[in-house]
């Protein structure tokens, strides 16, 4: 267990971030040009098409979590292709690779079954776009764990979506930013590790998914205090 210097000498800092949206220049009409464009298209763009919806306004469908399912729906009319695409979790593959792989074999397997592709109006073909992220200071920080329950809902969207999904791309271990924290503080707060890794941030709204680690935050540590 880390002693209480080390402990002492490890506060949370929050950050906030924001994803800018930039051209690829790559525009697509039907599945087929879709599943030629994802073979060589930057991980970038696929991580901003499966996550930036988090991160901006959307007035779609929200039974469609990734851009490619709602185009499949609203711009190729194609139920069948948006509700494959619609059910693919990001979160089950260990990278973007992965990811691009399962995109193309759902768009390949679609592909024969029709005997053609379906063709979206040239004003609504998907415009593939890729992401930067931005990352502010906000210089505040979080002194110890048992803080959280009571900084966490004073977070940013931004922020959650910086700490606890982008985190998993970010570093090598693939965890968000908050177990990495408690890490520090040896097998203290295992527990609580292994319930935040239980929660699947993709289907849910950033600030259900802010109130979901407050609740799991503020219950673990009323217990501790039992």
């Amino acid at each position: 267990m880390a002693n209480s210097k080390n402990v002492k000498n490890h506060p949370f800092m929050v950050k906030d971030c924001a994803l800018i949206a930039l051209a690829s220049g790559k525009k697509v009409q039907n599945l087929r040009e879709m599943r030629d464009v994802l073979y060589t298209i930057s991980p970038d763009s696929i991580y901003y098409h499966f996550w930036g919806g988090l991160l901006r306004p959307r007035f779609d469908n929200p039974e469609y979590h990734n851009d490619f399912a709602i185009w499949s729906a609203h711009s190729l009319h194609d139920k069948i292709m948006a509700e494959r695409l619609a059910i693919i979790d990001p979160i089950e593959f260990n990278t973007l690779e992965n990811l691009r792989s399962e995109l193309v074999d759902l768009i390949e397997e679609r592909l024969d079954e029709v005997d053609y592709p379906i063709w979206a109006k040239r004003d609504e073909q998907f415009e593939f776009i890729r992401s930067q992220i931005v990352i502010f200071d906000t210089r505040k920080t979080v002194l110890k764990p048992g803080d959280l329950p009571k900084a966490l809902p004073h977070f940013s969207v931004g922020s959650i979506f910086y700490h606890f999904i982008d985190a998993r791309r970010r570093l090598n271990n693939s965890l968000d930013d908050f177990q990495n924290w408690f890490l520090n503080f040896g097998d203290t707060y295992m527990d609580l590790c292994y319930q935040i890794a239980e929660i699947d941030p993709y289907f849910l709204p950033l600030y259900q998914l802010r109130q979901k680690l407050t609740s799991v935050f503020t219950d673990y540590f009323k217990k501790e205090k039992i």
